[in-house]
């Protein structure tokens, strides 16, 4: 799937023609910098390497210094290879918010927000125990989690307290509200994952 790198501005929202409000995300889409062209003759299959938002040059390795000098454009924080672009792109071209249109239907995938060790009621969606009939301080406990002396153990899967978040999400079918060309910004209906400035990955 052909797409851009992206980073998330935050959340808004827009009326439609019939005065429907909708939540809607705002993202920076590009523009990208194609730093690597695959062939099928050297690598084996087809694919573009794009790269967004510059890096400083203290921050960077020789090696990555090095790959981005052969596209002429400074070093990237984000690197992504995508597959599936119908036109002809080479080395150093730049990929805008245009190669998107409204109406078209995106994947978006990023980082979901951390929110550490968490308990089985905001974890799981656990209802949690009574508030009445003498219940001592169980109110969001999980309950019982073994069996009988056999097997005599906690099996593997099982739904308990845990870190949380900070996992790859991917929202499918989102569609492109607007795009705004001039400053490369992308408005999707719905939400994506990620705080604010988090990049995300846009696949058409």
């Amino acid at each position: 799937m052909s797409g851009l790198i992206g980073k998330k501005i935050g959340m808004t929202s827009i009326f439609d023609e019939n005065g429907k409000n909708i939540p809607c995300t705002v993202i920076q889409a590009g523009p990208c910098v194609v730093t690597q062209v695959r062939t099928k003759e050297v690598d084996g299959y087809e694919a573009l390497q794009l790269g967004f938002d510059d890096k400083t040059e203290k921050s960077s390795t020789k090696a990555e210094k090095g790959h981005f000098k052969k596209a002429g454009t400074a070093a990237k924080r984000r690197v992504i290879e995508f597959q599936g672009f119908e036109e002809e792109y080479k080395l150093g071209d730049e990929i805008t918010v245009s190669h998107f249109a409204e109406g078209d239907f995106v994947d978006v995938s990023g980082t979901s927000k951390g929110k550490g060790f968490q308990g089985v009621v905001k974890r799981h969606g656990f209802r949690g125990s009574s508030r009445t009939h003498g219940q001592q301080s169980m109110l969001r406990a999980p309950g019982s989690v073994g069996a009988a002396s056999y097997p005599a153990r906690v099996f593997k899967g099982m739904r308990m307290a845990g870190r949380m978040g900070g996992e790859k999400v991917k929202v499918q079918n989102l569609k492109v509200l607007k795009v705004v060309e001039d400053k490369n910004l992308l408005v999707v209906k719905g939400c994506v994952p990620g705080h604010k400035n988090a990049y995300v990955t846009i696949q058409k």
